[in-house]
């Protein structure tokens, strides 16, 4: 049965309706570039268009400055739990209130992306069964670190009275659109777990089955339900761990698995609930099939997916389809997100790192995107 919608997401499901209605037409991108109009929405209801994916600086410090540009509608913030909350019930605002009053000042839309599993603060750990994994990817690649299982229940009750911590402080601002479900989950908020070989062996001796996996997620959209009554509710799409119920090794069960954890949250949070990927590129190599997964839900519900890396970083540009040439692979990626599905629908909102937002040489391309959510 689906929630009541609050009067803000009523709006939302009319705007969203409104959204998945193409024109023939595209904006016309050149008047917007000399006219120095804005290249984005600016409707706070509707979480859409294109968002600037933002991490702290080596320093903890935020760069904004991104959060200007006109072509962007939203931001999204990844940080770790433990630089939030590093004692226990004395968290550190500092941050998101920055980013708030930056993104409620040019009225952009936040998508907060706040990551538990390995960095989780030291003290959510105590007392907490964990086991030792390396990072699958990202910053600290290879790094073994503990990691708390995902359905620990203390591990659990500590990451959701944070989470009540974040609701009342910022549920109200207007800015605040869409945050990432995570707490069983490990290196980001994306619903993966380490599955190379010799970590499955670890988690059969963990004790891991999958209908304890779909349960800690059950739990987890329960809680933001309560705890974001206002806020689009993202889930970041994976699969869960080749082991079945009884313990053993079951190839295709991570997949069997991720399916009713996508249908709870549907049910749950109705037209609240977003599904990404976080995976986006045009090049050829390790296509994901989570990319056309979750544009298949277009028009059904709320859908995003954001860019694999900067293309402005090293050798990203070839894997988002153009070595070399970082403004024609970010182009290539924007049009392999932005196409249409079988019921002729696409995605409501892409997200790009801020190192591509930035450049002078990617403002062509940050409109020619921002465009395709006018058609």
């Amino acid at each position: 049965m689906l929630m009541h919608l609050t009067p803000r997401y009523a709006r939302f499901a009319v705007h969203a309706a409104l959204l998945f209605t193409s024109v023939s037409a595209p904006f016309p991108t050149a008047v917007m570039a000399q006219s120095g109009l804005p290249c984005a929405a600016t409707d706070q209801s509707v979480p859409s268009g294109l968002v600037v994916d933002i991490t702290p600086q080596q320093d903890g410090s935020l760069d904004l400055r991104a959060v200007n540009n006109l072509c962007i509608s939203g931001v999204a913030l990844q940080i770790h739990w433990s630089d939030i909350e590093p004692v226990q019930g004395q968290p550190d605002w500092s941050k998101l209130d920055e980013l708030f009053a930056a993104a409620e000042k040019s009225k952009k839309w936040v998508h907060l992306e706040i990551f538990p599993g390995f960095f989780a603060p030291a003290w959510a750990l105590q007392g907490v069964r964990s086991e030792q994994f390396a990072i699958q990817y990202g910053p600290g690649k290879g790094t073994v670190l503990s990691l708390p299982m995902p359905w620990n229940e203390a591990y659990l009750n500590r990451w959701f009275a944070f989470l009540k911590q974040l609701g009342a402080r910022y549920g109200k601002s207007p800015a605040f659109a869409m945050i990432a479900a995570a707490g069983p989950t490990s290196v980001s908020v994306e619903m993966t777990l380490p599955h190379p070989p010799e970590d499955l062996k670890k988690w059969q001796d963990d004790f891991y089955t999958a209908r304890k996996y779909i349960e800690a997620w059950q739990k987890v959209f329960q809680v933001y339900a309560t705890y974001f009554p206002n806020q689009a509710v993202s889930l970041s799409v994976g699969d869960a761990l080749n082991i079945d119920d009884q313990g053993k090794i079951a190839p295709g069960e991570g997949k069997r698995a991720r399916q009713p954890i996508i249908d709870q949250a549907m049910r749950l949070l109705g037209h609240r609930f977003v599904l990404q990927n976080s995976d986006l590129h045009a090049g050829p190599e390790n296509q994901s099939p989570a990319t056309p997964f979750v544009m298949s839900y277009s028009g059904r519900i709320i859908t995003g997916l954001e860019m694999r890396c900067g293309a402005e970083r090293g050798t990203c540009s070839a894997a988002l389809g153009a070595e070399g040439n970082p403004p024609l692979a970010l182009r290539k990626s924007i049009d392999k997100g932005m196409a249409s599905n079988s019921a002729g629908q696409h995605v409501n909102y892409l997200e790009i790192h801020a190192p591509d937002v930035l450049a002078d040489e990617m403002q062509p391309v940050l409109r020619y995107g921002a465009s395709l959510f006018a058609r």
